[in-house]
Parts: C-alpha cells; structure tokens; sequence
C-alpha cells in the first residue's frame, strides 16, 4: 500500500520504525546497519524526514539520536497509515470480532521494534480464546496482509521485551 506511494524503501522503512511506537529510536550507524543500508542512503532520508519535522534530533554522547516527533499534527495520521500498511488494524479488527474475551493484543518481536521483516508475532491475552478460529485466522490475515502472523494465545502476559499494546480491555 505504501509502498506505491513512498517509493524509497529506506524512508518507508524509516517511517514503520519511528511510526510504530514512539518509544522507537536510533542512531545512524545502528539503523545503517539494522536495515543493511549505507550510512549515505540512512543520513540522506533520516535529514528529509527531520526537515519536514516528522522526527526530532536528540544529541547524546557525540551522537545524534533520531526520534519521532509525537507533537507533529499528522502524527497520529502517519502512525495510522503505518499500522494500515502493516495489517495490524486489519488483525485487531478480525480478532476481536471472533475469538472470544479478548483482554489484550500485544505486538512482539521485530515489528514491536519496528523491523519490517514480514513476521509478524501477536500475544492474545484472554479466557476461553477459540483456537479453531485463531488457527483459520493465521492463513486469512496472511493472505489479505502478505505478511507472516503468528499468534500466541495466554491467560496472562508478563515481559520485560519490546512490546506494543494494540488493543486493551477496559
């Protein structure tokens, strides 16, 4: 979906890694070498992205680090976009029309730190969960997503990883 609009896939990468969770930052050496890009390409799209005021700089220690800038007035916009373009609210959507009391959906693994590496892991936190369903449902999203999912269903979740919170029971 974005991809067709935002045709460089360094700043489309850039956009899923801040846009995610704003908690999400990085240096450019470190994103360099996470995306597999050159310091030249990372710089080059990191500094278009800070002049449109998308993400702010932050130094630190002789380094610039990178962040989102959560008071821009399309943020909320752009981190839409972003879940849009990675399926996560086509998940939530579907997961909570079916599968019984859902208490929280949790994102984890590469996408929680912003990775786009086209795996995608989703805790579902609840009672009675229906697993015929979320079997089904793994296959549906993938088709509709063209991206992995796996779900794993808890009573309870505890963790000191990445993770982000889509949706919570109040």
């Amino acid at each position: 979906m974005l991809n067709k609009i935002i045709t460089s896939k360094t700043r489309l990468r850039l956009l899923i890694k801040f846009f995610i969770s704003q908690t999400n930052r990085g240096y450019l050496n470190g994103l360099a070498a996470e995306m597999g890009e050159s310091t030249n390409s990372i710089r080059k799209e990191l500094n278009h992205l800070f002049d449109a005021g998308y993400l702010n700089k932050v130094k630190k220690d002789n380094k610039v680090e990178y962040l989102v800038n959560s008071n821009h007035p399309l943020y909320e916009t752009l981190r839409k976009v972003v879940l849009k373009h990675l399926g996560l609210e086509d998940i939530v959507e579907n997961v909570l029309d079916r599968i019984g009391n859902v208490k929280k959906i949790i994102l984890i693994g590469d996408y929680a730190e912003g990775k786009d590496t086209g795996s995608i892991e989703i805790i579902l936190v609840g009672n009675n969960l229906n697993m015929d369903y979320v079997n089904n449902l793994e296959l549906k999203i993938e088709k509709i997503i063209d991206r992995k999912v796996t779900f794993y269903l808890s009573s309870k979740f505890l963790s000191n990883k990445k993770n982000i919170i889509l949706y919570e029971q109040v």
